[in-house]
C-alpha cells in the first residue's frame, strides 16, 4: 500500500513539473492575448476605449515666455537679452467626438481640446505683463521683403497708422488667446485669409476650444500591428506642405498611443498637426515607474537638424542652421521656426546671437516614457520652443537695425502622466498578475521535483525495507530445515 502511495506521489509531482513548464509557454501567451484584445480599439473594451476616447490622464500645458529686456538697443542692432517668464500653467481637457467606425478596420474622430489656467501650479498670473516682438509687423516686414520699395514704404505707412511698433507689451492671457487689434481688423476685412485667426490675433487663440482635425486610424482587428496608426489626416494620405515626398508623408500613430510588444529596436512615429508633419523618436532607456518597467523614447539629433547635416531633411527646407524647423509653408508663409526649448540640440551660434538661454537635456529635452508590452505611455513631457526670423527691411522703419537674429518667442511643455486607480489597475495587471503567473509556473516545478525525489527517497527507502524483511523472512525459513537435519 506504501509503495501505491509513493508511486502516486511520483506520478503527481510529474504532473506538477508537466503543469509548470506547460504554464511557462501557455503563461505568456495567455498574457499576450489578454493585450491583443485589450489594446484593439473597440467599444466592447470598456476599460480601454475609455481610456483612448476620454483621455482620463490629466495633461498640462506649462508656457515660458522669453520676456525681452532691451527692446530699444535691439532696433538699434544689439544683442536680445531675454528673461524667461513663468510657467504659466494649463490644464487640457480632450475628448473624442464624431466617432465613426468604418468596415476597413479604420476608425475617424475629431479630437477637441480645452484649455484651463491653474494660477496654484503657475509662477505668476495671466496678468503679468511681457513683451515680445511683435509678429505682425517684424514677421511681416520678412514676408514682404521682397516687394518694391515703394511698397513696403506704404506698408510701414500703414503700421503706423494702426500704431503697431515692432514690439508688444501685453498680458500673458492677451498675448495667449487674442487681444484686439486694428489691424488685424483691416486685414481680415480687406485680406481675409492672410491670418490664421478671424477674431482676436493671440499666439495660441486658434488651439482653444479646437481640434487637431479628422483623424483615420486602424482599429487593429485584423492586425494589431496597426493599431492606432494614422490612414489619413483631413481626408489626406499625405501631406503638401513640403518639397520632398518623404517629408510629405504621414507617418505612426496620432501621438497618443502606439503598437503593444515594443522592442529597444522599435522607433515612435507619430504625425503631430501643429509641427505640420510626421516625427520619430528613439529608444534611449529603460526605466521603471512605481514598479512599472517603461521604455524612454527621445528626439534624435537628426529631428530638426537642416538639410545640409541630414539630407533627409531637405524636404523642410528651405533651412537655416541645425536645430531648427521652418514651418513657414504651413503657417501662412509666416517666418516662424520650431526648435527646442533654449535651442537644445542645435547649433550652437544660435546661442550667440541672444543672452538669457541655458539649455540642458533635463529641462528641454522631450520624452515619452511608454510600457513596451501595451504601447500605452506612462509619462510624457513634449517641449517646444516658437522662434521669429527678425531681420532689418529696408523700408519698413519699424525694423530700424535689428541684426538677423531667429529669436525666441516661448517655449511650452505638454505633459501628463498615469497615477491614481488607472496606474493601479495597470500596475495588477501589468506587473502583479505576469509575476505571480510566473511564480506559479516555477513553483509548480519546483514543488513538483520536490515532491518526486522526496518520494522516490521514500520508495527506495520501502523497497529496501521490504527486502531486508523479504531476506529475514528466508532466513526464518531455512533456520528449521537445518535443525531438522541435525
Amino acid at each position: 500500500m506504501q509503495h501505491c502511495v509513493a508511486v502516486g506521489f511520483i506520478v503527481a509531482g510529474g504532473l506538477a513539473v508537466f503543469f509548470g513548464v506547460v504554464l511557462s509557454f501557455v503563461g505568456p501567451l495567455i498574457i499576450d492575448d489578454q493585450i491583443v484584445k485589450n489594446t484593439v480599439i473597440d467599444p466592447n473594451n470598456e476599460m480601454t476605449y475609455t481610456m483612448w476616447k476620454d483621455i482620463p490622464v490629466p495633461f498640462f500645458m506649462s508656457v515660458y515666455f522669453f520676456n525681452v529686456l532691451n527692446p530699444k538697443e535691439i532696433l538699434k542692432g544689439e544683442k536680445p537679452m531675454l528673461e524667461q517668464r513663468g510657467p504659466y500653467v494649463y490644464r487640457k481637457h480632450c475628448q473624442k467626438d464624431n466617432i465613426t467606425f468604418h468596415p476597413n478596420n479604420t476608425v475617424s474622430y475629431r479630437e477637441y481640446r480645452q484649455y484651463y489656467f491653474e494660477p496654484d501650479m503657475s509662477i505668476g498670473n495671466e496678468s503679468d505683463i511681457i513683451t515680445i516682438p511683435n509678429m505682425l509687423v517684424l514677421g511681416a516686414a520678412v514676408m514682404l521683403e521682397d516687394l518694391p520699395y515703394p511698397v513696403r514704404l506704404m506698408i510701414s505707412t500703414t503700421f503706423k497708422t494702426f500704431k503697431e511698433g515692432p514690439f508688444l507689451t501685453k498680458t500673458v492671457e492677451e498675448l495667449m488667446w487674442g487681444y484686439d487689434s486694428k489691424l488685424v481688423e483691416f486685414l481680415n476685412k480687406y485680406l481675409p485669409g492672410m491670418l490664421p485667426s478671424t477674431g482676436k490675433f493671440g499666439l495660441f487663440a486658434e488651439f482653444n476650444n479646437s481640434n487637431t482635425g479628422l483623424f483615420t486610424i486602424f482599429t487593429g482587428q485584423d492586425d494589431i500591428k496597426n493599431v492606432h496608426r494614422v490612414d489619413s489626416w483631413n481626408g489626406m494620405t499625405e501631406l503638401n506642405y513640403w518639397r520632398t515626398p518623404q517629408c510629405n508623408m504621414i507617418n505612426g500613430t496620432a501621438g497618443q498611443m502606439w503598437p503593444p510588444f515594443m522592442t529597444k529596436e522599435t522607433t515612435l512615429p507619430f504625425y503631430s498637426p501643429d509641427a505640420c508633419r510626421s516625427m520619430e523618436l528613439v529608444y534611449q532607456r529603460p526605466g521603471h515607474m512605481k514598479g512599472i518597467p517603461y521604455y524612454r523614447y527621445v528626439a534624435p539629433p537628426t529631428l530638426f537638424a537642416n538639410g545640409a547635416d541630414y539630407e533627409p531633411n531637405k524636404g523642410f527646407c528651405p533651412c537655416r542652421q541645425s536645430g531648427l524647423l521652418n514651418v513657414s509653408s504651413c503657417r501662412h508663409n509666416s517666418p516662424m521656426f520650431i526648435s527646442h526649448p533654449h535651442f537644445f540640440n542645435a547649433d550652437p551660434v544660435l546661442l550667440d546671437f541672444v543672452q538669457g538661454l541655458a539649455p540642458t537635456e533635463e529641462e528641454h529635452g522631450l520624452f515619452i516614457d511608454i510600457h513596451p508590452d501595451t504601447g500605452v505611455p506612462l509619462n510624457v513631457s513634449i517641449r517646444l520652443q516658437l522662434n521669429l526670423y527678425m531681420k532689418t527691411v529696408p523700408g519698413i522703419t519699424e525694423t530700424g537695425k535689428i541684426s538677423e537674429v531667429v529669436m525666441p518667442i516661448l517655449w511650452f511643455a505638454e505633459s501628463g502622466y498615469i497615477d491614481g486607480p488607472i496606474l493601479n489597475t495597470f500596475h495588477t495587471n501589468l506587473v502583479i498578475l505576469p509575476a505571480v503567473m510566473e511564480y506559479m509556473q516555477y513553483g509548480f516545478i519546483a514543488l513538483g521535483l520536490l515532491t518526486i525525489v522526496i518520494s522516490i527517497l521514500v520508495l527506495s527507502k520501502l523497497t529496501a525495507a521490504a527486502s531486508d524483511r523479504n531476506q529475514s523472512i528466508s532466513t526464518d525459513e531455512k533456520t528449521p530445515l537445518l535443525q531438522e537435519k541435525d
